[in-house]
């Protein structure tokens, strides 16, 4: 599975990476693509909320906003999307 992970301010693209991963479940593919994307863009992993449970079953993304994440954050989301399972 690859994901795509996006900062965003301003509705402009800050920075990006995307993942590719092989876990045994697509909940721990998308948990390990989550941290390896954190890791990637110098952030603490973002808190899940029952918005984000609920919008990336819906769309198989989500955004990940000031209230997921513990520190001060100096962009407005971070997103990340499913580009291929």
């Amino acid at each position: 599975m690859r994901v795509w992970g996006k900062i965003c301010k301003d509705n402009h693209l800050l920075r990006d990476a995307v993942v590719e991963t092989f876990d045994d479940t697509r909940t721990h593919c998308i948990f390990h693509a989550l941290s390896e994307i954190c890791m990637q863009l110098d952030l603490a992993v973002p808190a899940w909320l029952d918005s984000n449970v609920k919008e990336f079953g819906r769309r198989a993304k989500t955004r990940f906003r000031q209230d997921s994440f513990i520190e001060e954050i100096d962009f407005d989301y971070l997103e990340i999307e499913i580009l291929e399972e």
